[in-house]
Protein backbone atom coordinates (compact mmCIF):
# COMPACT_ATOMS: atom_id res chain seq x y z
CA UNK A 1 0.00 0.00 0.00
CA UNK A 2 1.42 3.54 -0.97
CA UNK A 3 0.61 6.27 1.74
CA UNK A 4 -0.26 9.54 0.06
CA UNK A 5 1.72 12.74 -0.02
CA UNK A 6 0.18 14.03 2.96
CA UNK A 7 1.02 11.21 4.88
CA UNK A 8 -2.49 9.35 4.50
CA UNK A 9 -2.94 5.86 4.09
CA UNK A 10 -6.81 4.02 3.58
CA UNK A 11 -8.70 0.98 4.45
CA UNK A 12 -12.20 -0.18 4.34
CA UNK A 13 -13.54 3.90 3.83
CA UNK A 14 -11.29 4.81 6.53
CA UNK A 15 -8.28 7.41 6.27
CA UNK A 16 -5.31 6.79 8.72
CA UNK A 17 -3.05 9.81 8.91
CA UNK A 18 0.67 8.76 9.31
CA UNK A 19 3.60 10.10 10.09
CA UNK A 20 5.13 13.08 7.38
CA UNK A 21 8.13 10.84 7.12
CA UNK A 22 6.14 7.62 5.35
CA UNK A 23 5.36 10.27 2.76
CA UNK A 24 5.20 8.47 -0.62
CA UNK A 25 6.55 5.02 0.91
CA UNK A 26 5.41 1.92 -0.01
CA UNK A 27 4.03 -0.06 3.35
CA UNK A 28 3.11 -3.18 4.26
CA UNK A 29 -0.07 -3.39 6.21
CA UNK A 30 -1.69 -7.19 7.44
CA UNK A 31 -4.80 -8.07 9.49
CA UNK A 32 -3.80 -9.37 12.47
CA UNK A 33 -7.36 -9.70 14.06
CA UNK A 34 -10.68 -8.49 13.18
CA UNK A 35 -10.19 -4.72 12.56
CA UNK A 36 -6.47 -4.49 13.83
CA UNK A 37 -3.67 -4.12 11.43
CA UNK A 38 -0.11 -4.22 11.74
CA UNK A 39 1.75 -1.29 9.30
CA UNK A 40 5.39 -2.20 8.67
CA UNK A 41 7.80 -0.48 6.38
CA UNK A 42 10.64 -2.39 4.74
CA UNK A 43 11.06 -5.27 7.45
CA UNK A 44 10.37 -3.29 10.49
CA UNK A 45 6.87 -3.33 11.77
CA UNK A 46 6.26 0.48 12.92
CA UNK A 47 2.56 -0.18 14.82
CA UNK A 48 -1.09 -1.37 15.01
CA UNK A 49 -3.53 0.24 13.40
CA UNK A 50 -7.34 0.00 15.16
CA UNK A 51 -9.54 0.69 12.43
CA UNK A 52 -12.34 1.91 15.12
CA UNK A 53 -9.48 4.34 16.46
CA UNK A 54 -8.28 5.41 12.75
CA UNK A 55 -4.43 6.04 14.31
CA UNK A 56 -1.69 4.22 13.93
CA UNK A 57 -0.42 3.04 17.61
CA UNK A 58 3.22 2.70 17.19
CA UNK A 59 5.22 0.02 18.56
CA UNK A 60 9.20 0.12 20.38
CA UNK A 61 11.77 2.13 17.71
CA UNK A 62 13.67 -0.49 16.12
CA UNK A 63 16.36 2.12 15.30
CA UNK A 64 17.27 2.75 19.31
CA UNK A 65 20.84 2.20 19.84
CA UNK A 66 21.62 -1.04 22.32
CA UNK A 67 23.24 -0.73 25.36
CA UNK A 68 25.80 -3.34 25.47
CA UNK A 69 26.10 -4.88 29.52
CA UNK A 70 29.17 -6.54 29.04
CA UNK A 71 32.19 -6.75 27.21
CA UNK A 72 34.27 -9.76 27.31
CA UNK A 73 37.88 -9.05 26.52
CA UNK A 74 40.80 -11.80 25.88
CA UNK A 75 44.32 -10.90 26.38
CA UNK A 76 46.89 -11.77 23.67
CA UNK A 77 51.02 -11.85 24.71
CA UNK A 78 52.63 -10.02 22.06
CA UNK A 79 56.24 -10.98 21.04
CA UNK A 80 56.58 -14.64 22.22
Amino acid sequence: MLATACSRISTYRKRINLSTVLAGQKLGIKEVDDGIWIVSFMRYDLGFIDLGQKALQPLDNPFVPKVVTHVQVRSVRVGQ
